[in-house]
């Protein structure tokens, strides 16, 4: 052993009960580039005057709502969706408790302002995000990318009701009611004399029966057969008559008031669940039949710039409400929306040029037409030559189809189409007529001629330089930020019930996308440089984490 060196062993001293000079302050223990710092900047530069507004004032001190939204937000940043673990991250957690300043809320206060408080402004804070991103310069609401993705509800996938059946059970049960009701009919002999041979007003053919009325006339059947009692005057009948009525009081009438509420809460929808009655049956990514909620965004630079709820799984239908919020919002609309065929319907292409934005909207037919592999039926309508001239369509047997008249069309949200019918005169001794039509008579078309003209519009923006580089980017934009928020976020199932509540999930989902965006991607920076990946981590007291996000320029 060298001269002077010794091999003890030399421990660092160990006391926890180690006195401190100067209390520890949080502000040290957290560097000065953490992204908590971040963060917590852009948070206070939100405008939060709509969520202050909601407290009338007076009563018990409060906490403050900016501090309840901060500690909100970065818990859905850090994968911390229930409040208990909330509140336990604010007593463990030193990044949450420099958010709070070192307030501890309990887990009932963080839901009481997550479900309650938030529930009539979170759109509204939201707006509020989107607003300072415009200032800042990360998005500039020029090219809107749309699209949705089905989120399963927090509702069992075993308490289905499905409209059918309640149709049809409803239907069963009021036939049931009339039945007995008509046989109470031709036992009252009183009754037989004010109706004569005809059904009692509240069993007219074809009368749908509520529940309500037949309550309501039960109720004139007791008074009667009570008045009996007392006068002295009861018959034979009389007694099958107490038993019919009781039978519909006690059994029949319960259902049809289920039946009834149950149409009441499908709301023309097709299906759904007893534990979050708003919540529709629907197709999973994983091919599963779920009860789920269609989350619909649009993004610019994977900002989210607009999301929406809906309870119904088709989208084309959605895309209308969906522009009409943004609108609301914002007071403004995007210079451009580009989105896949599911959007490509004529209400929607109407909307979009009534409205002076640019389509670049797919449709089903469009990624087929590209490649070349499009296939169509035989003697479908691409076999039909139009003459635009006398307004007729060509069949291949060389014979014409004239102008009939015009068909309208309503779609569910009341929209109206207007389709041509063309026939052929005589389609006796053409040799294609087995193939060509199936039903009896002449071959009739169909055709929406301002439908091909807002798909040939859709056809050649998409097809133009500027259409192929929207094209290209529409693949990373809303569907990264779907794979953020359901593999990074590990999200892919709501923790709330109830359609309100799952809006405010969802918007505290995206307000958290979006600053931790804001924090890889800085204002002004070429936005449409080439895209590459890279990995961005951060560690606290509770998980580690690592966010792989598109980084814009690297």
């Amino acid at each position: 052993m060298p001269k002077g060196k010794s091999n003890k062993v030399v421990i660092k001293h160990y006391d926890q009960n180690q006195a401190f000079l100067l209390p520890p302050s949080l502000e040290e223990m957290i560097p000065a580039d953490h992204f908590v710092r971040s963060f917590n900047k852009m948070m206070d530069q939100l405008d939060l005057d709509i969520l202050l507004k909601t407290y009338r004032g007076g009563g018990a001190s409060i906490f403050h709502p900016r501090m309840m939204l901060k500690i909100l937000v970065y818990a859905y940043l850090n994968k911390i969706y229930s409040s208990r673990k909330i509140a336990k991250a604010l007593r463990e957690d030193i990044h949450f408790m420099w958010l709070s300043g070192m307030q501890q809320p309990d887990f009932r206060t963080i839901n009481q302002f997550r479900s309650s408080r938030l529930k009539k402004v979170i759109d509204q804070v939201f707006a509020s995000q989107v607003e300072f991103c415009l200032e800042q310069g990360f998005i500039k609401l020029e090219n809107y990318y749309v699209d949705g993705t089905k989120i399963e509800a927090n509702a069992s996938k075993n308490s289905y009701v499905w409209g059918k059946n309640v149709s049809r059970y409803k239907d069963s049960t009021q036939e049931k009611i009339k039945n007995i009701l008509q046989q109470i009919e031709q036992v009252n002999q009183k009754e037989n004399r004010q109706y004569g041979d005809k059904d009692l007003e509240e069993l007219g053919e074809g009368i749908q029966v509520s529940s309500k009325k037949i309550e309501e006339h039960v109720k004139k059947l007791k008074d009667a057969l009570r008045e009996k009692q007392e006068n002295g005057s009861v018959h034979a009948g009389d007694k099958e008559e107490g038993k019919a009525i009781e039978e519909i009081e006690k059994k029949h009438l319960p259902k049809l008031q289920q039946y009834e509420q149950q149409q009441e809460n499908l709301s023309g929808r097709n299906s759904y669940s007893k534990t979050d009655v708003d919540a529709t049956f629907c197709r999973l990514k994983n091919g599963l039949l779920r009860p789920g909620y269609n989350a619909m965004i649009g993004t610019e630079n994977q900002i989210i710039i607009n999301y929406s709820i809906h309870q119904q799984p088709g989208e084309s239908g959605l895309f209308i409400p969906h522009l009409k919020k943004l609108q609301e919002l914002l007071g403004a609309l995007p210079e451009n929306v580009i989105g896949d065929a599911a959007f490509g319907s004529h209400e929607n292409y109407d909307f979009l040029d009534r409205n002076n934005i640019g389509n670049y909207l797919k449709y089903n037919t469009f990624e087929s037409e590209q490649s070349g592999t499009q296939s169509w039926p035989a003697f479908s309508r691409a076999d039909f030559a139009y003459q635009p001239a006398n307004d007729r369509f060509v069949c291949p047997g060389g014979r014409y189809l004239h102008f009939k008249e015009v068909e309208r069309h309503q779609t569910d949200n009341g929209y109206t189409n207007f389709l041509k019918v063309y026939e052929c005169n005589d389609c006796n001794g053409c040799p294609f007529q087995g193939e060509c039509t199936k039903m009896k008579g002449n071959k009739v078309l169909r055709y929406n001629p301002h439908l091909e003209h807002y798909r040939a519009q859709a056809r050649n923006n998409l097809t133009s330089p500027k259409g192929v580089q929207l094209r290209k980017k529409r693949s990373i934009e809303p569907e990264t930020v779907f794979g953020d928020i359901k593999w990074n976020q590990r999200f892919s199932r709501f923790h709330l019930r109830g359609l309100q509540n799952v809006n405010i999930e969802w918007g505290l989902l995206s307000l958290a996308h979006n600053f931790k965006k804001m924090y890889q991607i800085k204002p002004g920076k070429n936005q449409n440089a080439s895209i590459g990946f890279f990995e961005f981590g951060f560690q606290n007291a509770t998980t580690n984490f690592i966010f792989y996000h598109s980084c814009f320029g690297c």
